[in-house]
C-alpha cells in the first residue's frame, strides 16, 4: 500500500469525525518514527492539524522498571501504557485536551508536561502503540514491519555497538512475545513494509 493511500484515509476519516487517534506500531527499528513523520508532514501539507506523540515518551524510570530478564516480566512492563490510555487516549477520545509527563532519556526521569488539543490527528508511534489494552482507542491501526536483520542494524547505528545486548537479549525478546500474544499485525488496518525507508 502506498502512503498516499494512507493519508487519504486519515484525511477522510478526520473529515468526519474532529479527533483521530492513529496508532503506528512495529518492533524497534522497522521504521515507525520515519513513517509518522512522513505522515504528518502530508497531513500538513494537506491542512490537516497533526500531532504525534512517541510511546517512548511513557517509558518507566528505572526505579519503577520490573527486574528480570523479558520472560519473567509483563509484556512492554518498561512502558506506563495505562498513562498513555489514562492521560491521552481516553480524554482525547472524548474531545478533551491530553496532558502528560514526557520521559526524559538523559535525566530518567519525567520531564516535562506536554498538553496536546483536540480537534486533530493524533499518532502515536512505537512498539506495543497498539497492545490490546490500547488497540480499540484508536481510529487507524498500522504495522511497520521489517527484516529482523535490518532491524537490528538500524538500532545499532542509532545506539551504538554497546546497546546490542540489549536489543538482542531484552528488547527484541520482548517485542517477539508482544508480537506473538498481543498479535498487533493481524488487528491492524493497514501492514507496511519498512524496509525501504
Amino acid at each position: 500500500m502506498a502512503q498516499e493511500e494512507l493519508v487519504s484515509r486519515v484525511v477522510s476519516l478526520y473529515a468526519a469525525k474532529p479527533t483521530i487517534l492513529v496508532a503506528i506500531d512495529g518492533p524497534g527499528g522497522s521504521g515507525k518514527s520515519f513513517l509518522a513523520q512522513s505522515l504528518s508532514r502530508n497531513l500538513a501539507a494537506s491542512g490537516t492539524p497533526v500531532t504525534v506523540i512517541h510511546f517512548d515518551d511513557f517509558f518507566l524510570p528505572s526505579e519503577q522498571r520490573s527486574p528480570g530478564s523479558p520472560a519473567d516480566k509483563p509484556i512492554g512492563a518498561d512502558f506506563d501504557w495505562s498513562r498513555l490510555r489514562n492521560q491521552v487516549l481516553v480524554p482525547l477520545g472524548r474531545g478533551e485536551p491530553a496532558r502528560y509527563g514526557r520521559y526524559c532519556w538523559s535525566r530518567d526521569a519525567l520531564f516535562e508536561t506536554c498538553e496536546v488539543p483536540p480537534g486533530r490527528v493524533v499518532i502515536v508511534e512505537g512498539v506495543y502503540a497498539s497492545r490490546r489494552e490500547l488497540a480499540d482507542l484508536y481510529d487507524l491501526r498500522v504495522w511497520v514491519e521489517c527484516p529482523r536483520e535490518l532491524r537490528l542494524a538500524r538500532g545499532l547505528a542509532r545506539d551504538g555497538e554497546d546497546a546490542r545486548s540489549r536489543w538482542e537479549r531484552d528488547w527484541m525478546p520482548s517485542e517477539d512475545r508482544y508480537i506473538k500474544d498481543h498479535q498487533p499485525r493481524e488487528q491492524a488496518h493497514y501492514v507496511l513494509c519498512g524496509a525501504s525507508v
